[in-house]
């Protein structure tokens, strides 16, 4: 199927305008002055009613505001934006990516050998494997001490040149499972074209002992290109200026093997993905060689069944009994109809603390998008934005408002029902946290309970808490690479369904050029010796004077 085929084929009339819809915004009208109190003390089983478990994640959405007809409305609003259609075209690599043609196959990334997905009559499954076995190959050679560096010596440093995609996901998986990873190596991840960023990850590396894996699809990102030349230098201002050095020293995620060739770098150690492999979706790619040698093929190799289990579920369970799809719709309900715009993702484990730094490109370069897949404008909000902490760091900042403050913010928090590292009451403590702080969300404390403690009547304005904050909680038996790969997997399907819903494309990002297109014309301007014709805006033009000055100075 073609993508304007695609596009025509789901293309709906704006969820806005729809009956489902509309009973939605009728439902809110009962429901927004309903209080989980109430709805507790009505539904003694409430816990255990709106709770699932499904490939060993527990989730309790039970401190929603939400009922029955709440849920059997959001699915039938799902059922008629034709979320199921939508997910089998996803699956079987139709080209849903409709503005830039492509099929949008991440999930092909972790299927099992022997599994069949085509892609323009190709099955592309034995050509992931093949990269995999290519990446294991390499990631052993490396771990072992095998392969040497340009003097001899084996190679102990490793810093990913990337960035978005290319760099969020390494980085969250390297910090998600540090307690898996090989201590004797280190592992940098240089993204920011500001310098600081590359000196500071080098600074105390031996060139001798270090490997650079650049990723980038084009091998022409600005970013990561400028930090890759100066990676180069680097290595060979320290390796006595030997240009055969770097061919065992860098190696490359990409697909442009002449820029790679020219770079410098053995096409031989090469690592390629596809264009059906968005970057906020390829962690689990070539993307992850930096994981694969940090962990070793084997767990990551386990984090890849991980996805795959939670695409099989995603793909086969019912609306009512789907993870990802619950979450989608309880996204909406909030972000649609309470007008909430923000959700805060809350991981109550300290490995997990670049977690929601990864969610935010992942779901707002996703769903930040303002027209429909056939161009029409949409008119309802997409795209709540994602943010968080670690606990119970956060409860210690932001907290403050999420309990007290004007704005409704619905929170995922994250726990763990075994520590990696058991260190007397430290995990109880921390689960402890977490139970308590979607306790006091959902029910807060009522004037006569806060009078009741001998309050003064001054005082008890300013202690009240209004509760009736929406709050999941989502809980496994610890943390592993398996499991890491299930909650990924699970945030991506949530994107996807809100995307389906919304009838919005979720797999490009062209608000993201833009700013690099007009960049590339600034910087000659700020380069220049001679003072430069300027015909930006006032504003722009006289920044960029003013950067020239101090520049200058």
């Amino acid at each position: 199927m073609s993508a304007v085929t695609a596009a025509k084929r789901f293309r709906t009339k704006a969820p806005s305008n729809s009956a489902e819809w509309r009973a939605l915004k009728d439902h809110y009208k009962k429901m927004e002055v309903v209080h989980l109190r109430e709805l507790f003390a009505e539904d003694p089983k409430r816990g255990e009613r709106f709770s699932l478990q499904a490939v060993g994640l527990f989730l309790d959405y039970s401190k929603n505001r939400i009922t029955d007809e709440t849920l059997n409305l959001l699915f039938k609003l799902a059922e008629a934006s034709r979320v199921r259609e939508r997910i089998e075209a996803m699956f079987t690599g139709q080209k849903i990516n409709v503005t830039e043609k492509r099929a949008v196959l991440h999930i092909a990334l972790r299927a099992p050998r022997g599994e069949q997905i085509f892609v323009d009559g190709t099955d592309v499954v034995p050509e992931v494997h093949a990269v995999l076995d290519k990446m294991a190959a390499f990631a052993n050679r490396i771990r072992s001490g095998d392969w040497k560096g340009h003097t001899g010596k084996r190679i102990k440093n490793v810093v990913n040149v990337g960035i978005g995609g290319s760099d969020l996901g390494p980085v969250m998986a390297y910090e998600a499972l540090k307690f898996y990873s090989e201590r004797s190596m280190q592992f940098r991840f240089v993204s920011n074209v500001d310098g600081t960023d590359f000196a500071e990850a080098v600074h105390d590396l031996d060139p001798t002992e270090t490997l650079f894996i650049i990723s980038s699809k084009t091998f022409t990102t600005l970013e990561t290109m400028t930090n890759a030349h100066t990676a180069r230098e680097w290595l060979l201002h320290g390796l006595g200026g030997d240009e055969s050095s770097v061919a065992k020293h860098f190696v490359a995620v990409s697909t442009n093997s002449a820029e790679v060739s020219k770079f410098g770098i053995d096409t031989a150690n090469m690592f390629e993905f596809w264009d059906w492999v968005g970057g906020r979706y390829s962690m689990d790619s070539a993307i992850g060689l930096s994981t694969m040698l940090a962990i070793g093929p084997d767990n990551f190799r386990e984090m890849l069944d991980g996805f795959h289990e939670m695409d099989v579920h995603f793909r086969t369970a019912s609306f009512e009994k789907n993870l990802p799809v619950l979450m989608a719709v309880l996204s909406i309900w909030y972000n649609d109809f309470f007008g909430a715009q923000t959700v805060a993702v809350l991981p109550y484990e300290q490995y997990l603390k670049r977690f929601p730094a990864y969610l935010q490109q992942l779901t707002m370069e996703s769903n930040g998008k303002s027209v429909t897949l056939n161009g029409k404008p949409v008119k309802h909000d997409t795209g709540p934005i994602y943010w968080g902490e670690p606990g119970t760091n956060g409860q210690h900042s932001f907290y403050q408002l999420i309990h007290q403050g004007t704005r409704l913010i619905p929170c995922d928090f994250i726990g763990f029902g075994k520590s990696l590292n058991p260190l007397g009451r430290h995990h109880d403590l921390l689960m402890a946290n977490i139970c308590a702080q979607t306790e006091a969300l959902a029910f807060g404390k009522t004037a006569e309970q806060v009078k009741g403690e001998g309050t003064p009547d001054w005082l008890v304005p300013h202690r009240i808490f209004e509760g009736n904050r929406p709050s999941n909680t989502i809980m496994a038996e610890k943390l592993t690479p398996r499991v890491l790969g299930k909650l990924v997997a699970l945030y991506e399907h949530s994107v996807f369904v809100q995307g389906a819903i919304w009838n919005i494309n979720s797999f490009d990002q062209w608000g993201v050029e833009l700013g690099k297109v007009l960049a590339q014309r600034i910087i000659p301007e700020l380069e220049s010796k001679d003072e430069p014709a300027l015909h930006h805006d006032s504003s722009t033009n006289n920044v960029i004077r003013e950067y020239r000055k101090l520049k200058a100075n």
